[in-house]
């Protein structure tokens, strides 16, 4: 008989990396019946139990041969020099502290003589674990959770970088890239915030630009007929390894309930009546933005779900939490004159809200997973890319002006 094969998938950070590589890992399974998974789960985030909660809410049906292993917190302790670097630096070397518990856990299930290891599937954000791989002389493979346009344009920032000596921090801001795959050229005005950061911000891209380089294959949450340009381009380079579009990979079976009456409220709203305001895991908003953004929305008079979060603290690799009290930071008397149109939620369960008939629209961060959800059940966006981890938080208060919807 056979032996039984095994992938050792290593998300990236928060709940939203964590969903798409489960259903990614699900799909692989369900085609592959001598094969297993185990997901190696590393949280930086002390206080916040999204990855706890999901992974229990997961139906039975949903984990055969998926297994889940929560790695050894790494008692880390950034020093304060490094407190000006990029969010996404500090996460990536928050997750680079945990290599050695990685280490361990590959070392025992390859011990274990129970399956053979035959891959290891790194997040794009956890590329630096393609070092335990290489120590196994196991094949490694990039997850990338985000787009093709995306990947193609951090492969560009690192081909600027090393072979044409271009320091892209340096460039005027109206000089415009050529990025294979793109239509049009890009102004350098408009790149994320971290590859134009000189305070490691660029060199993490670049780095990690080289280790997806370096990997036996690359799988990209998208699909040819969303981003045909940039798919086509990345598999004619011989330069880059293998692209497989694997998309939309998201989530249709979650069962995290009803909080807070949400899905009772929207059935007793009118079809395609709602907008829905969600900023994604990491999305939050200083009070005089909140305030703007209610004074927006009570002057439209239109329906509105708003999934509101409270901001941590400056410079904290936490994500935002509930407010236990919604009255401390919106406008006096706002949630008493808008509740025969309005909601106003901490946490949502954004999949089931917008698969409900009675939103029209979503006011959406641009998260990668956020788009797709909406193309997946036909709900127009309003974008607002006000952050991810590859840029800094860029929502100005000064720029919220007038009503959003």
């Amino acid at each position: 008989m056979e032996q039984p094969k095994e992938l050792v998938f290593i998300p990236g950070p928060g709940v939203g990396h964590l969903v798409s590589a489960v259903e990614i890992g699900r799909l692989i399974v369900s085609r592959h019946q001598n094969l297993s998974i185990t997901y190696l789960l590393i949280d930086i985030h002390p206080n916040d139990k999204s990855l706890d909660t999901y992974t229990q809410s997961l139906p039975s049906s949903a984990t055969s041969r998926l297994r889940f292993t929560k790695i050894q917190r790494a008692e880390t302790e950034l020093s304060p020099e490094l407190d000006s670097k990029p969010l996404a630096v500090l996460a990536i070397l928050l997750f680079d502290s945990h290599k050695p518990y990685v280490r361990e856990a590959v070392l025992e299930i390859i011990e274990s003589e129970s399956s053979q290891v035959v891959g290891i599937i790194v997040d794009m954000f956890c590329v630096n674990m393609m070092d335990v791989a290489d120590e196994f002389k196991i094949p490694s493979y990039v997850f990338f959770t985000s787009s093709a346009g995306f990947l193609a344009l951090m492969l560009q920032a690192q081909v600027i970088t090393e072979e044409f000596k271009q320091d892209i921090t340096e460039f005027d801001m109206d000089k415009e890239l050529l990025i294979p795959g793109f239509l049009k050229p890009v102004p350098a005005k408009v790149l994320p915030t971290v590859m134009l950061d000189k305070n490691g911000g660029v060199d993490m891209v670049v780095s990690t630009a080289r280790r997806i380089r370096g990997s036996n294959g690359i799988m990209v949450n998208t699909f040819l007929e969303l981003e045909t340009n940039a798919i086509k381009s990345l598999s004619s380079d011989d330069k880059i390894p293998p692209v497989f579009p694997v998309g939309p990979v998201i989530s249709l079976e979650q069962n995290l309930g009803d909080n807070g009456g949400i899905l009772r409220w929207l059935d007793n709203q009118p079809a395609s009546s709602v907008v829905f305001l969600c900023f994604g895991s990491l999305g939050s908003f200083n009070r005089e933005q909140v305030k703007e953004i209610a004074v927006a929305l009570e002057r439209t008079g239109y329906r509105f779900l708003w999934s509101l979060r409270k901001r941590p603290k400056e410079g904290s690799v936490e994500s935002p939490s509930d407010y236990e009290n919604l009255e401390e930071v919106l406008p006096q008397g706002f949630l008493e004159r808008t509740s025969g149109v309005g909601k106003v939620i901490g946490w949502a369960p954004q999949l089931a809200v917008l698969s409900h008939p009675a939103v029209g629209g979503f006011v959406s961060h641009c998260g990668w997973n956020s788009t797709l959800e909406s193309l997946w059940f036909g709900v127009p966006m309003a974008t607002w890319p006000m952050y991810s981890l590859m840029r800094k938080q860029c929502v100005d208060p000064t720029v919220i002006r007038r009503p959003i919807c």
